[in-house]
């Protein structure tokens, strides 16, 4: 399984609509609001990392109101 971690800016105000969404999104796994640089974390799985890929280029930073991303991919067998 192959995991990235998400940290999402939005513009003010809009971090509610957009954890609604993204708990909707295939392959998104968690999303929680956080405090500091960024305003959402979300965690993102799948099989393959095409597949991954494409839910974090043309899912997730597509999102109206999501200003920038910032992607961490898991090291497999360090977790």
């Amino acid at each position: 399984m192959k995991t990235a971690y998400v940290l999402i800016n939005c513009d003010l105000g809009h971090e509610a609509t957009i954890i609604d969404e993204l708990k909707h999104l295939d392959n998104v796994k968690e999303v929680h609001g956080v405090f500091g640089a960024y305003d959402i974390i979300t965690k993102v799985e799948s099989d393959d990392v095409e597949n991954l890929r494409d839910t974090i280029t043309w899912k997730i930073r597509k999102l109206s109101r999501v200003r920038s991303t910032l992607t961490l991919m898991a090291i497999e067998g360090q977790d």
